[in-house]
């Protein structure tokens, strides 16, 4: 058994792949800023819910909490827990249309690519630190004890 077989190493892994592909857009879009006619690209978010869906349709262990496209509802156990106001919309625009299109038609805003650079890299970060303190926790469950 290694580490891809857990589902958490998994989803590390595969989000890793999609911050890495992030960064790689970001740049192109950076390299295109004074390209006439050039519209900046970028991927599609990563979500939890995408990930735990995915591990469900391949068999993983989260079978049952597959929403079959639907946004997964919390449950009230109690007449004092507090309704949501409105159901979660499966369909949610990120940003707006961009304003800042130049004249040649390029409408690639080099502030707003740093910025996406730079949670991209924050992310990155966040999960390979916590990618390495698992696999710490792993090879502390797996030592042999002293004594």
């Amino acid at each position: 058994m290694g580490p891809d077989d857990i589902p958490l190493f998994s989803m590390l892994k595969s989000r890793l792949g999609y911050l890495t592909e992030r960064q790689k857009v970001v740049a192109q879009n950076v390299a295109n800023g004074d390209t006439p006619g050039y519209q900046p690209r970028d991927l599609k978010a990563f979500s939890f819910q995408a990930s735990l869906d995915a591990q469900a349709s391949s068999g993983g262990t989260s079978s049952g909490l597959a929403t079959m496209g639907r946004p997964l509802q919390m449950l009230t156990t109690s007449a004092g827990h507090i309704a949501p106001s409105k159901p979660a919309s499966l369909w949610r625009s990120p940003q707006g249309p961009d304003s800042e299109t130049t004249l040649d038609g390029n409408s690639v805003t080099l502030e707003d690519q740093m910025l996406k650079m730079t949670d991209a890299r924050m992310n990155y970060d966040a999960a390979v630190s916590f990618y390495q303190r698992s696999m710490s926790m792993l090879r502390t469950a797996a030592r042999r004890p002293n004594g």
